[in-house]
């Protein structure tokens, strides 16, 4: 394994457009993502109680950094505050999630400003709660991993906040987590014998990505969302047919479908004429608003309190929007395997994750095409699909191994401290066939994606 300080000695320069953050550091700027952050900033630009904080004692990890390690994870991208401790081994000590249902059923979705609240209301508790089930105490973990983006930046900064907290009040080394690379490794947690390369499709409330995971921090992306993800419509259209928000769109979604006639709307499936990878579902919201409207349905009578007729044109809508949205998926995934066949061979499994890889209708449906493209269809459990902490935890332990992670952060922050936040952040480079004129795509603020930084730091 390599050393942190190997890794510290590394100074690459990347393109400006790299270094866009470095604007920050100076007196300020700290927390760089574990993955590569002292490869990208030169020693020049770091701040000076972060350099010190690399200290002699621990330039030499003990056994346990070079062997069998436990690691908190800490996850607060959006609306679950979400903690968990899980050993190099696999074994997950302990796995604890505070969701905000009740919020996402006040807004109808997720409401950036509240879920901050709530997540700075519980995020104590949650992290307690993951070391007294763990039966641990901060002295017993080896490091702490936090996701520091994609996500809501005010949400991010709530995990980040508490991670740097017990990192530098116990002299532990951090881990900056990539959201999306997090929902893929899960899997490689619960399915022993998932090896690289293999092609993911990560599906959420805020993302739709298909990519090929060639290895460990080395990502090809083969699709994304150019608009609305799949798990956002889920959402608008189980609050515009007056379902119970209190699971989200997807599972309520699900449940009513199967009382309806999937074929009785007549909804056309996105991009039909784009042939790519990418996924729009801003067009089918559209739709099933329109179609919603025309049958006079009032999102204020709950389903509860419909009548027969009412509940079943409700029914009608909510079969045929899972249909589409589902389809359009299908496409996309069958296009992403044989693009993915083409630069690696060798692939044998398809990994879906990400909340609404939780519903079965859409796992079923992607088995089909995975079988019939001669693959396997890897899905994590439903509770590890979901925003969690052991997703995060086992990212860091699979980073950790090899030497990417950063020194503790400095046991007391300065007032003007200003955290690495990354809300736009591509996990891979994009497949040169994939990309799209899609007008929709937003490319302000992204940051360099984490593949290209983590192959930049591989050749210095």
């Amino acid at each position: 394994m390599a050393s942190p300080s190997a890794i510290s000695r590394l100074n690459l320069l990347l393109p400006k457009s790299s270094l866009v953050a470095a604007n920050f550091c100076r007196t300020q700027f700290q927390f760089f993502p574990t993955l590569y952050s002292r490869t990208i900033f030169p020693s020049s630009l770091m701040c000076n109680s972060y350099s010190n904080s690399f200290t002699k004692e621990f330039q030499n990890p003990t056994p346990k950094h070079n062997s069998y390690f436990t690691i908190l994870g800490i996850e607060t991208s959006c609306d679950d505050t979400a903690a968990a401790i899980v050993r190099s081994n696999g074994e997950i000590l302990s796995h604890v999630v505070s969701s905000q249902a009740d919020l996402l059923a006040k807004y109808g979705g997720v409401a950036p400003k509240m879920a901050e609240e709530a997540h700075s209301q519980v995020i104590n508790q949650v992290v307690q709660e993951a070391l007294d089930k763990a039966c641990m105490t901060e002295k017993d973990l080896t490091a702490v991993a936090v996701t520091i983006g994609p996500g809501l930046s005010l949400c991010l900064r709530v995990g980040v906040q508490k991670a740097r907290q017990i990192a530098g009040s116990f002299n532990l080394p951090i881990m900056g987590i990539h959201h999306m690379e997090a929902h893929a490794l899960v899997a490689r947690l619960t399915e022993k014998d998932l090896q690289f390369p293999f092609i993911a499709l990560l599906i959420s409330g805020g993302h739709n990505l298909l990519i090929l995971a060639r290895d460990l921090g080395q990502y090809v992306q083969l699709g994304t969302t150019i608009d609305d993800a799949i798990g956002e419509a889920y959402d608008k259209t189980a609050k515009w047919l007056g379902l119970d928000m209190r699971r989200s769109g997807g599972p309520a979604i699900e449940e009513l479908a199967k009382e309806g006639n999937a074929k009785s709307v007549n909804f056309s499936v996105p991009m039909k004429q784009h042939k790519d990878c990418n996924f729009s579902y801003a067009g089918l919201k559209t739709q099933v608003r329109l179609a919603i409207e025309s049958k006079k349905i009032d999102a204020k009578i709950p389903i509860s309190s419909a009548c027969i007729e009412d509940r079943l044109a409700r029914a009608d809508i909510a079969a045929a929007f899972q249909r589409i949205a589902v389809l359009h998926l299908e496409e996309r995934c069958e296009r992403a395997i044989q693009w993915a066949l083409k630069m690696e061979p060798s692939i044998r499994h398809l990994v879906i994750s990400g909340g609404v890889a939780s519903n079965q209708y859409v796992r079923s449906r992607l088995d089909m095409v995975v079988k019939k493209n001669g693959l396997q269809l890897v899905c994590p459990p439903p509770r590890l699909c979901t925003d969690n902490g052991v997703m995060v935890a086992w990212t860091g332990i699979e980073h950790f191994r090899m030497g990417r992670y950063d020194p503790p952060p400095p046991a007391e922050e300065p007032e003007d401290f200003v955290y690495d936040l990354r809300p736009r952040w591509p996990l891979g480079e994009e497949y040169a066939e994939g990309r799209s004129e899609a007008r929709s795509i937003r490319r302000a603020r992204l940051h360099p994606s984490l593949t290209s930084i983590i192959q930049a730091s591989s050749q210095q």
